[in-house]
């Protein structure tokens, strides 16, 4: 056993399998005894503790997304996710404006709103149908190609895109090689937008290269990058609230009554189950955290899942309770400099996609043997939320 582990005995016992399959109690175990903690299993220190994990995401000097290693910037190239300092803000800026609440509300309320009524029209009258491929995913896609102006692609041909990407995340976090077909999806994403910018086709895209905020050849990833962290945590969200509403019927019955608790119950989704369950940083000199001294640039991984259970602030925090008084200190949407510059349209993507199901399926009920509960290492999400529901 090496130095480290005999030190933490505790993460030197998880594996990744405890992680993907009983995540909570090893979480909880973690978080009592070594908030951070080193997991060989990761080859990362481990932070599950919600100050902690505030305080790494905050700390953007000692805890850094600017490594080679960084999983997202081996597969997609460098972007805002890969980048710190003014380099990161440059990349940032040019997307931040786009991204305002109010002018996320006044453009594409009424888009996503009629969109999410046309998904659920169209299984409206089968009585039973799988949320997340017929509802969740599709929504998210084409809310992000209608905002980024790639109007020409398929909706199926994104997602299969998106999917291949996601697996290369997984598959490097774990110490794999990036998959052929992965490269073979970001090939093709590269040559549609590239394709894009060259017609002219989309305004929003062929702004960024034209007022300069970004150089031609970084256009590309940072489309990928918001394309793809758009469909990822809308679709994640949409799908893991309907699969919480769904599995408690009394408080869908409350949130159909009273559709102020629809923001709520988002909420309180979003803590229980982040799309996005890790973040990874790296750090720039020895660091003392918690009682530990991380060496310089050893693998740090946040546990966004973890942080979001955390006992010492969150109440009996296994439960969904969307009464919390605290529901907003979760931490899903990261903190710091690398927050989800994307949070307000995709809650606002998940709103519609539960009005739409609430106003045109009636005594909608989960069927729980079809469907399974949230689940991924990194990404989180049911993967069949299977419901049935009497004629509109």
């Amino acid at each position: 056993m090496s130095q480290r582990s005999e030190h933490f005995p505790v993460g030197a016992s998880v594996t990744v399998e405890d992680l993907e399959r009983q995540p909570y109690s090893t979480l909880a175990r973690l978080r009592e005894a070594e908030p951070v903690s080193w997991v060989p299993a990761l080859g990362a220190w481990f932070i599950t503790r919600r100050d902690l994990a505030v305080q790494a995401m905050r700390d953007a000097e000692s805890f850094t997304v600017d490594d080679p290693r960084f999983s997202t910037a081996a597969v997609i190239g460098e972007s805002m996710l890969s980048l710190d300092g003014e380099e990161h803000a440059r990349h940032r800026r040019a997307f931040a404006g786009h991204f305002r609440p109010a002018l996320v509300r006044d453009e594409y309320e009424s888009i996503i709103a009629d969109r999410a009524r046309e998904l659920v029209s169209a299984i409206a009258g089968d009585g039973i149908a799988e949320l997340r491929t017929s509802i969740a995913a599709p929504l998210a896609v084409e809310s992000i190609t209608t905002f980024l102006g790639l109007s020409d692609v398929e909706p199926s041909e994104v997602l299969d895109w998106y999917r291949h990407l996601a697996d290369a995340i997984v598959e490097l976090t774990v110490g794999n090689e990036i998959p052929t077909a992965s490269r073979r999806a970001l090939d093709e994403l590269y040559q549609r937008v590239s394709a894009t910018l060259a017609d002219g086709s989309s305004t929003f895209l062929t702004n960024l290269q034209d007022e300069q905020i970004l150089h031609s050849d970084e256009v590309t990833p940072a489309t990928a990058v918001v394309m793809f962290g758009a469909i990822e945590t809308s679709e994640g969200m949409t799908a893991n609230v309907l699969w919480h509403l769904l599995s408690h019927p009394e408080v869908l019955a409350a949130v159909r009554s009273d559709r102020s608790l629809v923001a709520a119950a988002i909420e309180e989704s979003l803590r229980l189950e982040p799309a996005a369950a890790v973040i990874d940083r790296y750090t720039t000199a020895d660091v003392e955290i918690g009682g530990v001294t991380i060496p310089e640039r050893d693998l740090v991984t946040i546990s966004l899942l973890g942080a979001n259970r955390d006992p010492a602030i969150f109440a009996s925090p296994d439960q969904f309770d969307i009464e919390r008084q605290n529901l907003l200190q979760h931490v899903t949407f990261v903190q710091g400099p690398h927050g989800c510059i994307g949070l307000h349209l995709a809650r606002l993507e998940t709103a519609m996609a539960v009005e739409a199901v609430l106003d045109q399926l009636p005594d909608i009920k989960l069927d729980s043997e079809a469907s399974t509960a949230p689940a991924g290492l990194i990404f989180r999400k049911p993967a069949a939320v299977v419901a049935t529901w009497g004629s509109p």
